[in-house]
């Protein structure tokens, strides 16, 4: 079961990488008066933390306020 772990890892591991040496062009974004270059590797990753802790905020928000709108037993 150990090396199924070790070739999954690997495996995931160099679909990254494959996906980082396809992805190397620059894109420009812009936030009101901010300009910023980056590859778009970067700012894929940017976005995915992004979008992992805006989830498990709202994940947490509603799990207390549903866990709060009952009265303990």
């Amino acid at each position: 079961m150990r090396y199924v772990h070790i070739a999954i890892i690997v495996l995931l591991t160099l679909l990254v990488l494959t996906f980082k040496l396809q992805n190397l062009q620059s894109v420009t974004v812009q936030f009101f008066a901010f300009s910023l270059t980056m590859p778009v590797t970067l700012l894929l990753f940017g976005v995915y933390v992004l979008g992992m802790f805006t989830g498990g905020a709202l994940w947490s928000l509603l799990k207390r306020s549903y866990q709060g709108s009952f009265p303990p037993k």
